[in-house]
């Protein structure tokens, strides 16, 4: 027997005066049901576990309710400035599921797609660390499934051997919702963000393999990369972006040479502007594949001329990078940042490139974002061993194999000019 869609209403009284309620990242989170859940008045102790809320949600602002986040995006930010009850839960996004299936949270919920014909749900944008902790909620009868269909989703391709579906008979409770994917602009890239991007799109050789962070520098790699000569590239890649996709359509990405997944780009979350949601819909040249499959160092490594690309806040002069916080401010997580970061160590042809401005304005004043060391309450990212290549504006540096001084004299080389001299002079003295 098919299953029936459940009101809104009906479902929001299936949750449990005092209740847990766990959910995925970003993309994987079911906003009709969220903003359902913020008519209720009568909670008295509900704790709910995920990350990267894309929206604001009235009932995080209740005081009887308290949120575990594993990332921190825009709406925690302004959830905790408003002196709501959100609080970091350390970890990478690989860790979000022994997390969960640790905490097991009574209610777990979730968006997607629905085939009415074929009795399931195709998990669209986001399979990520969730899951099992899905499965394992809809088949415990002391536990509670609710998944929200929405039909402006794109439903998306996984491979063979892996499931981005859950059926009907697992699910116990379908809502539905009619909200547009959230959008994600590119972001216009600055002077210094075209340079840097200059710089590390020189490392990547053709038939590499690419994993891009979030935001204006990858962005401009991958838009570099589409125009200029060459190609012949693959992904593996976190998060699958708007300058991913215009990279296969610039016929760039063949998937040919990769050693692992051949074939299809690998990500586990999809994250852009509405072309992309539009050109991903029912696409098999990407696949969704599980967090701990498509984060694992020991896979990503298997990749040939594996590039990883993402940001950071500030590095100081041993290498240590801070890549969520300001002066101990949490901003956003640590995510899979380490994770391909580890994975470039593993092989000869690998490299992880880290990309940043090298100053900024910080109320009013450049401060440098190289450092000779990390200030107070400062917070570790990825740890100095790990570390590849660092690229500024001002150029860029392998510390691969380089002693402590050696990569201290080379990352005050790449440094502002204006703080240049005294990065210098501290990295001599190390």
């Amino acid at each position: 027997m098919s299953l029936i869609l459940t009101s809104l209403a009906e479902a929001v009284s299936y949750i449990n005066n005092r209740d847990t309620i766990g959910f995925g990242l970003g993309p994987g989170i079911p906003d009709a049901f969220m903003n359902a859940l913020g008519e209720r008045d009568d909670y008295e102790e509900v704790i709910f576990g995920g990350a990267l809320l894309l929206g604001y949600y009235s009932v995080m602002t209740k005081s009887s309710v308290s949120y575990r986040s594993g990332f921190f995006g825009p709406a925690e930010r302004m959830l905790l400035s408003q002196g709501h009850k959100v609080e970091l839960v350390p970890g990478g996004f690989r860790q979000f599921g022994p997390i969960l299936r640790r905490l097991s949270p009574r209610v777990m919920i979730a968006t997607g797609i629905a085939d009415f014909e074929r009795e399931e749900v195709n998990l669209s944008l986001h399979l990520g660390a969730t899951y099992d902790e899905l499965l394992r909620s809809g088949r415990d009868p002391n536990r509670l499934l609710i998944i929200e269909h929405n039909p402006n989703l794109p439903r998306t391709s996984t491979l063979d051997g892996f499931s981005n579906v859950i059926s009907f008979k697992d699910i116990d409770l379908l809502v539905e919702g009619n909200s547009l994917p959230f959008p994600l602009p590119d972001i216009p890239p600055s002077d210094e963000d075209i340079e840097i991007a200059k710089i590390a799109a020189s490392y990547i050789v053709d038939g590499a393999t690419l994993q891009t962070g979030i935001g204006s520098i990858p962005t401009q790699v991958a838009e570099l990369l589409a125009t200029r000569e060459g190609g012949n590239y693959g992904i593996h890649s976190e998060m699958f972006t708007t300058g991913l996709m215009k990279l296969h359509k610039a016929g760039k990405v063949t998937n040919s040479h990769k050693g692992i997944f051949n074939g299809t780009s690998v990500t586990t979350f999809a994250l852009g502007t509405q072309e992309l949601y539009g050109w991903i819909n029912e696409n098999s040249d990407v696949s969704f594949l599980p967090v701990d499959v498509v984060n694992d160092p020991s896979l990503i490594a298997k990749n040939h001329a594996f590039i990883s690309i993402n940001g950071a806040l500030s590095v100081d002069l041993f290498g240590q990078v801070v890549a969520d916080s300001i002066d101990g401010k949490q901003i956003s997580g640590v995510g899979g940042h380490e994770d391909f970061v580890a994975a470039a160590e593993l092989h000869p042809d690998a490299k992880s490139l880290i990309c940043m401005r090298s100053s900024a304005i910080v109320e009013g004043k450049l401060r440098s974002r190289i450092t000779a060391k990390l200030p107070e309450g400062a917070i570790v990212s990825t740890p100095r061993h790990h570390i590849g290549v660092v690229v500024t504006e001002y150029g860029s540096c392998d510390l691969v194999g380089l002693t402590v001084k050696e990569r201290a004299l080379a990352l005050a080389g790449i440094s502002h000019p204006d703080f240049r001299e005294e990065l210098l002079r501290v990295a001599k003295s190390l």
